[in-house]
């Protein structure tokens, strides 16, 4: 035990001041995320709409999703990451306080979509932010550390939702609202600061993997079906905040703590888990490696859902499933800034946001179209098959990243 703390600690050793900001508004913003995971809900039990409806409203988000990325990787590299992070979190605020108010389906789905593209523009800032303020050795350590806040509050943002949701689901709004703006005033007033020093302006990250110093992520092959790669895992793992609740409630007859308690464990299991499993397996495997056995352990998580619906399984299911996040995720940002030139370390994060946003338009949709009409077993073993492929894509294409 005294060796894994130390290993746990080591972990964390030369991360810079801003670094830890970066995460500490992450948990701020991510504890008040109770609106995505409780969407699906709120719409079949509230607004009366059917499954597929919900479905065509969630991929709203998904297409809002696609905008955003694309937009927020040319802004970073137009106006600074900076500047972008701050519009976003701002920007957003207004958005959740108008959403508890649109009650049809054309509104809703204009008002999610609207929320989408504001929010999503921040990933492609931040994810350049950090690899502005680590250092080249530490980059995959900062991704999780930020990562590790943000499941941090993602563990208590659905589980407190839970509880506003049994109260009144336009809580859920309002309590995002609070928390963005929160965020973005203690972003705004640390880097502002920082921005001006303009310290860390000059760290950069190796990029050895890519010769062509000009070449869009448009042109780069690899990086393409690097990038679609992800998007099939993004179409996986993005079950877990669309169809997976509503087949907790449906098929597992749960009630909506205990929801958001199940979903919160991710969260949970992520802060707890992933520096140490990141700091680790970063020095004894290839990346290649751990992304491929990051992906199987997801396949095997929905898998096991087509089996049973106990409480326990739900349980062993979801930690499978957050290991598989926390093996897979900070490695593909770190692989993808680290394929940049300089001076495209936005569209390229751009790129590998494309990759989530896109899944959100087809990840719902597909989902909720195999779960009405062939089932949730249907759903949990195509979503397994999806995930081998996508291991054994990885196995053969990151090797060739460099």
């Amino acid at each position: 035990m005294k060796r894994i703390y130390y290993a746990y600690i080591d972990t964390y050793k030369g991360l810079s001041s801003p670094t830890w900001m970066l995460a500490i508004v992450m948990l701020i913003n991510r504890t008040g995320a109770m609106v995505l995971p409780f969407l699906g809900i709120y719409m079949t039990n509230v607004l009366g709409f059917s499954l597929k409806q919900a479905g065509y409203v969630l991929s709203c988000f998904g297409v809002g999703s696609v905008a955003g990325s694309l937009a927020g990787g040319w802004l970073t590299d137009k106006w600074g990451h900076f500047r972008v992070q701050t519009g976003s979190l701002f920007l957003a605020v207004p958005i959740f306080l108008m959403l508890p108010h649109l009650k049809h389906l054309e509104t809703l789905s204009a008002g999610v979509f609207l929320l989408s593209l504001i929010t999503e523009i921040f990933r492609p800032a931040n994810s350049v932010s950090i690899s502005t303020y680590a250092r080249p050795d530490n980059i995959t350590r900062a991704y999780s550390l930020n990562r590790m806040a943000l499941n941090l509050g993602f563990s208590i943002g659905p589980a407190l939702g839970g509880f506003l949701a049994a109260i009144s689901y336009q809580l859920l709004f309002y309590g995002n609202a609070i928390s963005s703006s929160i965020a973005g005033i203690v972003f705004y007033f640390y880097f502002r600061r920082v921005h001006k020093r303009g310290e860390f302006a000059k760290t950069k990250v190796s990029n050895d993997g890519l010769k062509d110093k000009n070449i869009s992520p448009w042109r780069d092959l690899p990086f393409l079906i690097f990038t679609g790669l992800c998007c099939l895992y993004s179409l996986c793992f993005f079950q877990f905040l669309n169809t997976l609740p509503l087949f907790y409630k449906e098929a597992g007859k749960l009630a909506d703590a205990d929801i958001g308690m199940l979903l919160g464990f991710n969260g949970l299991v992520v802060f707890c888990l992933e520096m140490f499993l990141v700091g680790t397996s970063e020095k004894k495997f290839p990346v290649s490696t751990i992304l491929v056995s990051g992906t199987l352990l997801g396949a095997v998580s929905y898998l096991l859902l087509a089996f049973g619906t106990g409480l326990g399984l739900f349980y062993f299911s979801m930690f499978l499933l957050s290991v598989s996040e926390i093996l897979t995720l900070p490695f593909i940002a770190t692989i993808a800034i680290r394929r940049a030139p300089p001076g495209k370390s936005g569209v390229y994060m751009g790129m590998n946001a494309l990759a989530f946003s896109s899944a959100f338009i087809l990840s719902p949709l597909l989902g909720t179209f195999v779960a009405s009409h062939y089932g949730f077993k249907t759903l949990w073993v195509a979503t397994a098959l999806l995930g081998l492929i996508t291991a054994w894509g990885y196995g053969i294409v990151v090797k060739k990243l460099g």
